[in-house]
């Protein structure tokens, strides 16, 4: 089944960077866009930044636009997330996701499979 494993999570201060990275098995990794959502207390869940299953084609949230970066290594079935510039409103727990499909803009809202979370906490 569906495996996605989360790591890279942690506390830094406001202006800091962090590089979150998930695992992958289960499937064949390149058939899915991969995408990274959090979920702040109090918020509903938020897709961050999307990639498609080749990796030709990345999407964000305007709110983190210039500061991270999504990427995969198909090699290695493993998902990045590079922060940088981090500010207290991006604290909050960070899901790796699967998508159905390798393109991210066909049928968005169709998973087959979530990671367990990663807390980020940014300190002002």
């Amino acid at each position: 089944q569906v495996q996605l494993v989360e790591s890279g999570g942690g506390s830094v201060q406001a202006g800091g960077s962090l590089r979150l990275a998930c695992a992958a098995s289960g499937y064949t990794y390149s058939d899915s866009c991969m995408g990274w959502l959090r979920q702040a207390p109090g918020k509903e869940r938020e897709g961050v930044a999307f990639i498609s299953g080749g990796g030709g084609s990345t999407h964000y949230v305007d709110s983190v636009k210039g500061r991270f970066t999504i990427s995969r290594d198909n090699a290695k079935n493993t998902l990045y997330l590079q922060m940088n510039s981090l500010k207290p409103e991006d604290t909050a727990v960070y899901y790796c996701a699967a998508r159905s499909y390798s393109s991210c803009i066909y049928r968005p809202h169709d998973y087959r499979g979530w990671g367990q979370g990663t807390q980020v906490t940014v300190s002002s």
